[in-house]
């Protein structure tokens, strides 16, 4: 029996994004609360990338003169200079290295807890998702990252800040398998794959969004305009600001509870097998093909999620390393308060010249972030424009070599200024562009009753192993680099880690092609 459509019986369905124009008004409504929904949780994502730095600048304890590790430490960064003949590093110089590498290990840490927590969230919530309902669990998942974003700004120590980063993450983890999959039972075939690929897409203005109110803040902070305020008995600084800020995402819940209803494909599913046959994991690890299906989309996922957390994600902070020396002779050449100690001193915390350098390391770490997150829009378009020519393997096997080689090329060899307005697009427009496939492929691997398990299962086990990725970037930064000077620590660690996109590559052969074929059922 042919399945072709009967030309009779109406006009062909379009393809490629004229099949946009098939939209019913429902569909269009679907489309965008999911991608508000996305654009929210990135927001609170890239606050997070934005405001680790800082927020780990405050919280962890300040390395004294007197500090047991300081001689060992000084001793090591003695040795590496004398074999590259450079002076030896000052007391204060050593104490700098090791203040530095303690807030790099704090940063990454945070970083593993918010991925550890996304990962169990992910994979709960993709439970959830496929028993008791996409919507339901969008607006769960929502509710929990807004609270706990709002009460990481509250954080007086690294345990607080870890502990509701994790929080944060149970939540942050449920919204992509849950709105992915409510887009894929709600789309039409022929625009299904245009739908996920501008709902991936949607996520830059989450990010850029999140860039600019970090740009904002750094300013306000160079203007002294948070000084002597206070929130709960912490002193008000830019980081806890733009942790408030994520909590405005909870306002999206009133719009889904209103007007969003369960897919009719979720409800069939679930009528003929019923609620507790739905999301099992016995029976997408149980059976050959999906269990295939969800190890493989596992292992792709890795390749993007660690190169993007655990690498690019840092390169805000390595542009704070580039240019810090900069804001730092800036401030003196300005004759601000404070700026007149010695080279390799830190300028005193309250004094005008720390609010100098302070602002403008959040100024330009926005930018940096602006320009990645521009770079990701297009590429996230061009993965699906790509992937509905050449399908989806070989548009991963492309856009993975180029996001090794431009990630590569920025740790290595980004060092003004200008090198951030085309290095960091670059790689944003490959690196993020792979996550754009997953959100078109991933759905497409998994029956209905298993669409939210197995997307849940690709994206968020395997974040919970990439969560490693940070840690093993931070002691890579912190223990194997760690006495090269100040940014070298952090360029040899990226370039090493960029070693995970062959792993996206050595799996693409044993993944099935699904380009121009129906959601299994």
């Amino acid at each position: 029996m042919s399945l072709a459509p009967d030309a009779s019986s109406g006009p062909l369905p379009r393809t490629g994004w004229a099949s946009f124009k098939d939209l019913t008004g429902y569909q269009w409504f679907v489309l965008i609360v999911c991608c508000l929904a996305w654009d929210m949780d990135c927001l609170d994502q890239q606050l997070f990338v934005l405001a680790r730095r800082p927020a780990m600048s405050e919280l962890v304890a300040k390395v004294s003169s007197d500090d047991a590790r300081l001689p060992e430490f000084a001793a090591a960064m003695k040795e590496k200079a004398d074999q590259q003949a450079r002076p030896a590093p000052t007391p204060d110089q050593a104490r700098a290295a090791l203040q530095n590498a303690d807030i790099a290990d704090a940063s990454t840490y945070a970083t593993s807890f918010f991925m550890l927590g996304w990962a169990v969230g992910g994979i709960g919530f993709g439970v959830m998702g496929d028993r008791y309902g996409r919507v339901k669990t969008l607006m769960l998942t929502i509710l929990l990252y807004a609270i706990f974003t709002g009460l990481s700004a509250l954080s007086r120590d690294t345990f607080q800040f870890y502990l509701y980063r994790f929080l944060t993450g149970l939540g942050v983890g449920g919204v992509f398998a849950a709105a992915v999959t409510l887009l894929a039972d709600t789309m039409p075939a022929n625009a299904r794959p245009y739908a996920l690929g501008v709902y991936q897409a949607s996520s830059a203005i989450g990010n850029c969004v999140a860039s600019l109110i970090s740009m904002w803040f750094g300013s306000l902070q160079e203007q002294g305009a948070f000084s002597g305020l206070e929130l709960f008995g912490s002193p008000l600084t830019p980081w806890r600001l733009m942790f408030v800020v994520g909590i405005l995402p909870g306002l999206l819940v009133v719009v889904i509870q209103l007007w969003l209803r369960e897919p009719e494909k979720w409800r069939a599913a679930v009528a003929v097998r019923g609620v507790k046959k739905a999301g099992s994991y016995s029976e997408l690890l149980g059976d050959r093909k999906w269990r295939g299906h969800a190890l493989g989309g596992l292992v792709l996922a890795l390749s993007g999620v660690i190169g993007l957390w655990g690498i690019a994600f840092f390169s805000p902070d390595l542009q704070s390393y580039v240019a810090e020396p900069t804001y730092k002779a800036e401030a003196r050449a300005m004759g601000l308060e404070g700026s007149d100690v010695p080279e390799g001193k830190d300028f005193p915390a309250a004094s005008q010249a720390a609010k100098y350098v302070t602002g403008q390391k959040a100024y330009w770490a926005g930018i940096t972030s602006l320009v990645q997150n521009l770079g990701a829009f297009v590429g996230i378009f061009a993965f699906s424009f790509f992937t509905g020519y050449v399908g989806r393997k070989p548009a991963f096997a492309v856009f993975l070599v180029l996001a090794g080689a431009s990630t590569a090329m920025v740790f290595m060899y980004l060092k003004s200024w200008g090198d951030i307005f085309w290095m960091i697009p670059i790689m944003g427009f490959f690196q993020l562009a792979l996550f754009g496939g997953y959100a078109i492929y991933f759905p497409e691997l998994f029956p209905t009753r298993l669409r939210s398990t197995g997307t849940s299962f690709c994206y968020n086990v395997g974040r919970l192993i990439a969560a490693t990725g940070p840690y093993a970037l931070g002691k890579l930064t912190s223990v194997v680099y760690a006495n090269l000077p100040a940014p070298e620590p952090l360029r040899y660690a990226g370039l090493t880690m960029c070693s995970i996109f062959l792993l996206g590559l050595l799996v693409l052969p044993f993944l099935p092609e699904t380009k121009d074929k129906p959601l299994p059922e």
